[in-house]
């Protein structure tokens, strides 16, 4: 194994993070960070594939794999974000660290997140560079990382078209790809970190899994789902839908809860561990009881609270 490409790849990542870092001091707008994520994963499998002694046929498909997903990922973003404010996100990490953010988001944005893909990268280290022959494993490897690239692309481009709609205006998406899971775009990054594992698994590198087990913490408990899931101080709506249930990708239903009333009238249910009060429109349906809440409670995107 060619530890020092790794190294390499840190040294790499955290160069481009630091010139990210540089534009947004001078947009005052870090918000940049979001479209460097992906690309930080592409520069890594670019170092591992120049300094490996010789690319099989799994280090050629994933270079494809991992050249493809995050140009794609970052373009999106880029364009999403293009010619709006500072992400509330960033807006509030900004607002608690005061008139030298400037300089502290260096380390706790553009290096922190360096240092984490770095070190979700690894399965991609041996998956690249090791030769072996390939096998049934690469190939369910492969159809899961087609299955995340579809959840994640799709559910990107019904959600622009949803809300490209003034139409939709209060409405949840609960159609397409967003009729399986709460969050596809998240699920889909979820299998693809997990497809990159098992690349990794019929490379001989079955040690790496502490990557994608960082990733579905990031994912679920971080900067993912919680991040959308949880009240915001800056009052932004939330994306799909939250509730009391734990924090997951699929949505939380039984044969019997496909009905759904409304109650306009004033009530108050208090949210588990989050100390969140909703009020007025308030939505509810039948699922199967959840240990620690006394029912379900749904708050639609956009609706008064």
């Amino acid at each position: 194994m060619n530890w020092q490409a790794w190294l390499l790849a840190l040294g790499a990542m955290l160069l481009l993070g630091s010139v990210a870092w540089l534009y947004s001091v001078w947009r005052r707008d870090v918000s940049i960070v979001d479209s460097l994520w992906s690309l930080f994963f592409l520069l890594a499998a670019l170092i591992f594939a120049a300094t490996a002694p010789g690319l099989g046929a799994r280090g050629l498909l994933l270079l494809v794999l991992v050249a493809v997903w995050p140009v794609r990922l970052s373009a999106y973003i880029t364009l999403r974000n293009w010619g709006h404010p500072e992400d509330y996100r960033y807006q509030a990490i900004r607002a608690n660290n005061g008139p030298r953010f400037w300089l502290k988001s260096w380390y706790i944005v553009f290096g922190l997140q360096a240092v984490l893909a770095w070190i979700i990268c690894l399965p991609l280290l041996p998956a690249i560079s090791v030769p072996a022959e390939s096998g049934w494993l690469d190939a369910v490897a492969l159809l899961l990382f087609l299955t995340g690239f579809v959840f994640e692309a799709g559910g990107d481009y019904q959600l622009a078209r949803f809300k490209a709609d003034p139409n939709n205006k209060g409405r949840v998406l609960d159609s397409g790809l967003w009729r399986y899971t709460r969050h596809p775009n998240y699920f889909g990054e979820f299998c693809i970190w997990w497809a990159i594992y098992l690349f990794a698994v019929a490379s001989g590198a079955w040690w790496s899994i502490a990557s994608p087990l960082l990733m579905t913490f990031l994912l679920l408990r971080v900067s993912g789902v919680a991040m959308l899931e949880k009240p915001s101080a800056t009052g932004a709506p939330t994306m799909s839908v939250t509730s009391c249930a734990p924090m997951h990708f699929f949505r939380v239903r039984d044969a019997q809860s496909a009905t759904l009333w409304e109650q306009d009238n004033e009530s108050n249910c208090d949210h588990q561990n989050t100390g969140w009060t909703c009020s007025r429109r308030i939505v509810y349906f039948r699922s199967r009881r959840i240990p620690g809440c006394d029912r379900q409670c749904l708050e639609l995107q956009g609706l008064p609270g």
